[in-house]
């Protein structure tokens, strides 16, 4: 998984607390990270219709629909890709003591178990939307946090 995941994940938990369209170079500045590199993840978003972008002098971007319809997954595919993490390269045909390709009609274990693991993990992040993120983060910080941030953004 890419470290703009985890940006774009930052982005959304924000844009919950956002009262008006945030731009990306404000965006940037509260996450010391590159506006360049931002700008990036928040087209990803916008391309699979995530975020809006506002056009303008009070522009900038917020979130298409409420924060409990949006998943972690969501977000993960938006800037990832839909591809699997795990890619079969079918090895097991490979070398000296090759199985020939008839003999592997079905994944191997290896393949089975990555799978698994895959469609776990999906299901995990499909689960998690970016409100539970933001409720997480005012456990982990208090019920101000949001104030500042909302304080900070204007």
């Amino acid at each position: 998984m890419s470290g703009g995941v985890e940006w774009a994940l930052h982005c959304c938990v924000v844009l919950t607390a956002a009262p008006a369209p945030v731009p990306a170079g404000r965006l940037a500045e509260l996450h010391d990270v590159s506006g360049s590199y931002l700008a990036k993840q928040l087209q990803s978003l916008s391309r699979a219709g995530l975020v809006h972008s506002v056009q303008g002098h009070a522009g900038g971007y917020r979130l298409t629909r409420p924060a409990s319809e949006i998943t972690v997954l969501d977000v993960v595919v938006a800037v990832d890709g839909p591809q699997p993490a795990f890619v079969c390269t079918e090895i097991r045909q490979r070398g000296p003591l090759a199985t020939p390709a008839e003999m592997c009609a079905a994944p191997c274990a290896i393949s089975r178990a990555m799978a698994a693991a895959e469609h776990a993990w999906r299901e995990a992040l499909r689960a998690v939307t970016i409100a539970d993120l933001a409720e997480s983060v005012t456990g982990d910080y208090g019920p101000a946090v949001f104030d500042g941030i909302r304080a900070w953004l204007r």
